[in-house]
């Protein structure tokens, strides 16, 4: 297996995959078994674990973007099956085959990819300017154009707290709803450039909208709840033996995959003090896989955008 990512391309847009062959190491343990990618992205996760499987292994793979659904087109083999859904799903996309209770493996990339910051008409980045939009499917739901315009200060203070961890939330808030008065948003150039103007403490090497748009790319998108339920999904899609691998690229994903997979292993912890138990009856239901890996200087130098990257990898017991 080549350590170079192979990277796909969809538009001229190019991605490619973060650790992908630890992950694809840590996720097939058994060739001819079943496996579900539940962020197909540009596919190359997908791809070098279809190199792995045998004539008789299965992969079905699902994401919610329709670019990716797509790129997907390309990939013509009998063992592989992708629908458009949300990962959160996945279970259902299981069922639907007759593999929950029985998966090998589940991968879940957690993120943005490369293709849809790149591309100026999803409206992800700060750094092209587009429509404000930020939707990973952008036919469903509201764009961040459409939130931004009638959330409320507070509304929109406490996303960026909560979901972009920034110091200055209530600034940038309050420097929206004022520039909003005016005229409403639409392009991603005009909100970073009025938070620009607005944050008062530039990081060293990081653009002062980054955190807010960060913010308002999770929250329109459900991400965080979209991430536990696809995580309580694969715990039950899984069959005993089966490995869960998670990649998450900043510390709000890792934390709650992290607890996940913790809160799993330790099991039954209620229990009333001094009450004797056995370690059987603690119900634990995962162990963990090794420890949580980062990528190679290498692949930071090759990708940038992986620097942040952790993957974390359990077993399902029972």
């Amino acid at each position: 297996m080549s350590s170079t990512a192979p990277e796909s391309a969809h538009r001229g847009f190019r991605h490619a995959s973060v650790l992908l062959d630890g992950a694809v190491e840590a996720l097939v343990h058994d060739p001819r078994g079943a496996y579900l990618d539940g962020t197909f992205g540009r596919g190359g996760h997908s791809r070098a674990i279809l190199a792995r499987l045998a004539p008789e292994g299965r992969l079905l793979a699902i994401d919610r973007d329709p670019h990716a659904i797509a790129e997907a087109a390309d990939i013509d083999d009998a063992r592989f099956t992708i629908e458009q859904g949300e990962f959160a799903r996945l279970g259902e996309l299981a069922e639907r085959h007759g593999l929950h209770g029985r998966l090998d493996g589940v991968l879940l990339d957690v993120g943005v990819s490369s293709p849809q910051l790149d591309d100026p008409e999803r409206g992800f980045s700060f750094l092209r300017d587009g429509p404000l939009d930020m939707r990973m499917d952008p036919t469903r739901g509201e764009s961040v154009a459409a939130w931004l315009a009638r959330a409320g200060e507070s509304d929109i203070a406490h996303v960026f707290k909560t979901y972009g961890e920034e110091r200055f939330a209530k600034r940038l808030a309050r420097a929206v709803v004022t520039r909003r008065a005016e005229r409403p948003f639409s392009r991603t150039a005009d909100l970073a450039d009025v938070l620009k103007v607005a944050h008062p403490a530039w990081e060293k090497g990081k653009h002062p909208a980054t955190r807010a748009f960060q913010a308002l790319r999770i929250h329109i998108n459900g991400e965080l709840e979209q991430l536990d339920a696809a995580l309580e999904a694969a715990l039950e899609a899984l069959a005993p033996g089966g490995h869960l691998v998670v990649i998450s690229f900043h510390s709000l994903e890792d934390r709650r995959v992290k607890r996940f997979i913790r809160e799993h292993v330790r099991g039954d912890t209620d229990l009333p003090r001094g009450v004797p138990i056995r370690d059987d009856q603690l119900a634990r239901r995962l162990a963990p896989l090794g420890k949580a890996q980062r990528p190679t200087p290498e692949e930071v130098d090759s990708n940038p955008r992986a620097r942040s990257a952790v993957m974390r990898a359990a077993r399902k017991l029972v």
